[in-house]
């Protein structure tokens, strides 16, 4: 069954093609499909086009499905096109005439844009609260290993010295600026596009404050044409924001891989978050970490496929816009996952003691010794070169009792301030 059946065979290969997979795609949006057919519905009887036994009617036949959706018993045949055609003729099917009366007022085209924008909406709210998750862990770690010194780099030098707690504390307020992002594409995503129908409006008098409201979107896309004209908009806008939270989420994996490695042994797992090697029986290599460097990296690419799809067609709608579904649903899918497991592992890792009077750290207190100095009373400069003769000359002896104590330094991380910027 085809929405836009006119009762004209279609060249098979043509139509395989055009159908590509949405009918295992389409899976993800189904019960939002499901949620916004009930609001049309109720809308076309306020306006008098459904009488009430109808709209009632209507309402039963999609709890039905609804149920089906929620149980996973709900499939897509190779006869439909997408999970539209589908609904559409399950309703027919256990209603008759009235199933028949459901697509009244809307086109294939607001349809699928509802239909993705409330599910935008719920998968958006579900990463902000997974990040929100991940971000309470590393406060946590952050509060339990502050006290715990690491070695500073810049250039991967040895620079100056730094802290478990400052590190951890680190990547939880950079979060931060992620779930900015993700406030942004929610606001984005949170405008109600149905009525808008192929992208010029309807003859109807239709009701589009009324389906705001039902679907719980904050406002409405009021220009229907600026509606349609949203597809691939909020796709590329929510693509920046993946991309910037898994942006922090490969740095930070990163740095676990490059810390977990024998030559820095900063950090350890136990053996179960760790894989082997099929010839060197001594590997325990952090797979885990790697492949959320790999994922992460890989979702950083969707904006700019989101971008070369859409950029510079012209207004209204076009075919191209399907091809965004498949990669934005799957990008989603793995963001939800990346943060699971991150958080999962994390919360497992051993700090290991780290002897910074050890050669290779020699060097990491220079500042703080220059600026010991200066709070003597010797210029800044006076006091560089000084140290700096010393570490040439190989006479350097450093002096680990400075303290930090400014505002978000190793000894004054700031973490509930921290924790009170997060806007969830």
């Amino acid at each position: 069954m085809k929405l836009w059946d006119k009762g004209i065979s279609i060249d098979k290969k043509i139509e395989q093609f055009t159908v590509g997979n949405d009918r295992e795609i389409d899976l993800h949006i189904a019960k939002y499909d499901v949620q916004a057919s009930l609001a049309h519905a109720k809308m076309l009887h306020k306006i008098g086009i459904l009488t009430k036994e109808e709209v009632l009617q209507l309402e039963k036949g999609l709890e039905v499905l609804g149920k089906q959706i929620i149980a996973r018993t709900f499939k897509i045949e190779a006869q439909f096109e997408d999970v539209h055609s589908k609904i559409e003729f399950e309703l027919t099917k256990a209603l008759g005439e009235v199933g028949k009366k459901i697509h009244t007022a809307r086109s294939r085209n607001d349809q699928v844009l509802v239909a993705l924008q409330l599910f935008y909406k719920d998968s958006l709210r579900e990463i902000q609260n997974k990040t929100k998750t991940f971000f309470e862990t590393l406060l946590d770690l952050a509060e339990t290993h502050k006290g715990s010194l690491l070695p500073g780099y810049t250039h991967l030098q040895v620079a100056m010295p730094s802290s478990f707690g400052l590190w951890f504390s680190a990547y939880a307020e950079v979060l931060i600026d992620d779930v900015y992002l993700l406030d942004a594409a929610l606001k984005t995503v949170d405008q109600n596009p149905l009525g808008s129908a192929a992208g010029y409006g309807s003859s109807f008098p239709i009701d589009r404050a009324f389906t705001t409201q039902e679907l719980g979107f904050s406002t409405l896309k009021y220009n229907v044409v600026a509606a349609q004209m949203s597809r691939g908009k909020s796709e590329r806008t929510i693509a920046l924001a993946l991309g910037s939270l898994c942006n922090t989420l490969a740095r930070f994996a990163m740095d676990i891989c490059l810390y977990n490695s024998q030559n820095f042994g900063f950090i350890s797992f136990p053996d179960q978050l760790t894989t082997g090697s099929s010839i060197m029986p001594h590997k325990k290599n952090p797979d885990v970490f790697e492949l959320i460097r790999g994922k992460a990296n890989k979702i950083q690419a969707l904006h700019t496929e989101m971008v070369l799809i859409t950029n510079n067609l012209p207004s209204g709608y076009h075919r191209d816009y399907q091809l965004l579904k498949e990669n934005m649903i799957a990008a989603i899918e793995d963001v939800k996952d990346l943060l699971e497991i991150f958080n999962y592992a994390i919360q497992q890792v051993e700090v290991n003691d780290i002897d910074l009077h050890d050669a290779k750290y020699q060097y990491l207190f220079t500042v703080d010794n220059i600026n010991t100095l200066v709070a003597q009373g010797m210029s800044f400069r006076e006091a560089y070169q000084k140290i700096g003769s010393e570490v040439q000359k190989g006479t350097y002896t450093p002096d680990t009792s400075k303290q930090h104590t400014h505002v978000g330094s190793i000894g004054n991380l700031c973490l509930e301030e921290i924790r009170a910027k997060f806007p969830l």
